[in-house]
């Protein structure tokens, strides 16, 4: 590398960094005294690029630095702007103000993007780029030229100039509403579940809420009304919603899992014809009532029956002397006995009818 090589380098990087300046004072009102740190707040990592060691250079670590200081900082100006507001309008306010939409536009707004090193493709893909960068800067700030720069930034500004403080604090971001419109969209179920009701030192009641979706576990809020508590909820189940795909995942597994069960059938469908049949009762062959169908004088021949009746008229004679027990007597005739049903027939020979008739004849005399 001759001189003259190493004179241009040197007069370009004082160009840029001259240009940097410029923009940096048309951005936050001031002239920054270290440049490196703002260098490294409109650095992305998708750059890729890395320091003398070798090691990763990009805003993360300032964008931690600031997104700390912007709730202090924020929170002091709320505080004092809103003089004997509570701790919930306190808190949703500063929440508008310091969430990564609010200063995505304003980073947008004031040309912060424009000076961010990334490659073009992830910038156009990163929503929160923008956000992250306006973190970082303020970090660089801080780290720059002390916390009073940042709040000299932040409230003559940022909260003069660019926000509307007032329209921002009033404004009702109807986040249960939202959350409500994406469930019915995606047709997952969804409830808040009180996780508790207390009131606290002063005497006001504090409710606390959580959001289930298909049984998981969603965003917790906690106010001193129930709507303020399920409001933010809400909001901490959307900013889920968008900033983790793994929550998504479980929402949509649990659905995919209740559906399955409500699709699948409980018990096999009815047997219409035992419906229609199951009046009749079944009955035994051997009850009494069909005893009296089975009965000879029903069965048998005329013949068969004929000879079956002298054998009888024959027994009754030899056996016409009284019982001496009266109660088996009446008992015997009164009783019916089973066993004496049958559905065979025995074939008499002809030495049975000459035995049956001439008994008979005898019973005659």
């Amino acid at each position: 590398m001759t001189f003259r090589d190493f004179i241009e380098i040197i007069r370009l990087q004082f160009r840029d960094e001259k240009e940097l300046r410029q923009s940096l004072f048309k951005i936050m009102g001031f002239y920054p005294d270290d440049i490196s740190y703002y260098k490294i707040a409109l650095t992305h990592k998708s750059s890729g690029q890395r320091n003398d060691k070798g090691k990763p250079l990009n805003n993360e670590r300032l964008e931690f630095l600031g997104d700390a200081l912007l709730d202090a900082v924020v929170g002091h100006i709320v505080f004092e702007h809103f003089k004997g507001k509570r701790e919930g309008f306190l808190t949703n306010t500063r929440s508008k103000l310091v969430s990564r939409e609010s200063l995505g536009k304003l980073a947008e707004e004031m040309g912060l993007t424009e000076l961010i090193q990334s490659r073009g493709q992830s910038r156009s893909h990163n929503s929160y780029m923008a956000g992250n960068a306006f973190e970082a800067l303020v970090g660089a700030i801080y780290l720059d030229l002390g916390y009073a720069a940042v709040m000299r930034f932040m409230k003559k500004r940022i909260l003069t100039q660019m926000v509307n403080i007032d329209k921002v604090a009033y404004k009702e971001v109807n986040f249960k509403s939202k959350l409500l419109e994406w469930t019915q969209k995606n047709r997952v179920r969804m409830e808040f579940c009180m996780l508790k009701q207390s009131k606290d030192q002063q005497g006001s009641p504090v409710f606390g809420f959580q959001v289930m979706i298909e049984g998981v576990e969603g965003g917790k809020g906690q106010g001193f009304s129930k709507k303020e508590a399920q409001q933010l909820a809400s909001k901490v189940t959307l900013e889920r919603l968008r900033r983790e795909p793994q929550f998504i995942d479980a929402i949509f597994t649990a659905k995919s899992n209740r559906t399955k069960m409500e699709e699948e059938p409980t018990m096999a469908a009815p047997n219409l014809e035992a419906e229609k049949t199951d009046f009749i009762i079944k009955q035994n062959r051997t009850d009494e009532w069909y005893s009296e169908f089975t009965d000879s004088e029903v069965t048998e021949e005329p013949e068969k029956k004929a000879g079956k009746q002298r054998k009888q008229r024959s027994k009754s004679a030899k056996n016409s002397e009284p019982s001496e027990n009266p109660e088996i007597s009446k008992s015997s005739s009164d009783d019916f006995d089973l066993s004496d049903i049958t559905h065979q027939h025995v074939e008499q020979d002809r030495e049975d009818i000459i035995a049956a008739a001439e008994a008979a004849a005898f019973a005659e005399q």
